[in-house]
């Protein structure tokens, strides 16, 4: 699921800002910048996060990475409650960087002459057959096809009462498909989470096993991705990891990191690090993971927007965007509590992925510091003194997956 605001936190007050913000002082100052065990700490990234955490995230961690040196930091706390500071290595929900695993899982089985870009989704799946839709257009996000996830959780208590609820990915798909259409299929750009419960679907029908055996198999154990799994039911993050706040009334903040994700499946149910994200984006921009012609039709991009090109554009599975210093690719993600972005330089040289620990805090077109000082930590890890000014804020941030009434 990537990045989207909801408009029912319209109901709960802003106190808690403050409120939060005066309980966390003392522990953000002791605990900004910590690193872990034997990280190469980076002051100017460590800074960027400390700004972060000072506009009221509770925690953040990165790693920026040039060629071959890779530096880490982390700034705030892992746990509001007992002053846990968060680490560099920690595991997280990566959310809608998920896609970018599917999609390139997919590209390997064209590479290998067992799936076609532009056939038909009901060659596929039959049962999901919808005219016009071929399995490029679900990768893009062209298809045309209404998103699911607003219809699970229309309010917060629905986020509350499904934490532990089991979904099946063709009960996902069904009701993605029972919304109504976008747009015309292959005409034009829609984010849609539906798209990438068929193409898991897809990855399953072709090879015969579980999508999460496939990845782990193409991708995951061949890069030696430690730190980085599909949970499946499983509601609890194994390994070290922060909890994942969500504002929940005056000055209260909820904790969401133990969760079902099997209502994302493979539209973002990603556990994995920041150095595992940064791993896996360089093998995929070198060649590592597809052949040249399968790399070319992943770059293949169609525009978010036609009209302001500034917001850029959408390959399979991975988005790009102009910088001052050459463009950028790479996915955004988030979850009930977590949030990360991760962008690369299109030679994999120049990496940069943060993950922070609350999501859902601030009203559509409120003031927001904490995401302004999170745009200024990737575009000076990306583009290091050539911020980019002329394209507005957070233009960095994919459209919202959904947004609620």
């Amino acid at each position: 699921m990537s990045p989207m605001y909801w408009s029912w936190f319209h109901t709960y007050p802003r106190i808690w800002r403050a409120s939060l913000a005066a309980a966390l002082t003392a522990i953000l100052l002791a605990t900004a910048g910590a690193p872990a065990a034997g990280a190469r700490p980076d002051s100017g990234l460590r800074a960027g996060l400390d700004a972060v955490t000072a506009a009221g995230m509770p925690g953040v961690f990165a790693e920026l990475r040039d060629g071959r040196h890779a530096t880490t930091a982390a700034s705030g706390v892992a746990d509001v409650d007992t002053g846990r500071p968060v680490r560099p290595h920690m595991r997280h929900r990566v959310g809608s960087i998920t896609k970018t695993f599917v999609a390139t899982a997919l590209l390997q089985l064209v590479g290998e002459g067992r799936l076609a870009l532009d056939a038909p989704l009901g060659r596929y799946l039959p049962e999901f057959a919808v005219p016009g839709v071929t399995v490029r257009m679900l990768l893009n996000h062209t298809s045309g096809l209404g998103d699911y996830v607003p219809v699970l959780f229309r309010s917060g208590e629905d986020i509350e009462a499904r934490r532990y609820t089991t979904f099946e990915p063709r009960d996902l798909a069904r009701m993605g498909l029972a919304q109504p259409r976008t747009g015309t299929p292959g005409t034009g750009w829609s984010y849609s989470n539906t798209n990438y419960i068929l193409a898991g679907l897809i990855l399953e029908q072709v090879t015969g096993r579980p999508a999460a055996y496939e990845i782990n198999r193409r991708i995951i154990r061949p890069l030696g991705l430690s730190g980085t799994y599909l949970p499946g039911h499983a509601t609890r993050i194994v390994g070290p990891h922060s909890e994942a706040y969500i504002p929940w009334g005056e000055g209260i903040l909820r904790d969401f990191s133990e969760y079902n994700m099997s209502w994302l499946w493979l539209a973002g149910e990603l556990v994995s690090t920041p150095t595992d994200v940064n791993r896996f984006y360089r093998a995929l921009l070198t060649g590592r993971l597809l052949r040249p012609a399968e790399l070319a039709q992943l770059r293949t991009v169609v525009p978010r927007d036609p009209a302001h090109p500034e917001k850029g554009s959408y390959g399979l599975g991975i988005w790009t965007r102009p910088l001052p210093c050459g463009p950028v690719w790479g996915h955004d993600g988030l979850g009930f509590g977590y949030s990360t972005i991760s962008l690369h330089s299109a030679d994999g040289a120049r990496q940069i992925t943060v993950a922070a620990n609350m999501s859902f805090y601030n009203p559509p077109g409120a003031p927001d510091p904490i995401a302004d000082a999170i745009d200024a930590v990737v575009q000076e890890g990306l583009c290091p003194g050539r911020p980019d000014r002329s394209t507005g804020r957070h233009s960095w941030v994919t459209a919202p997956g959904f947004t609620l009434p």
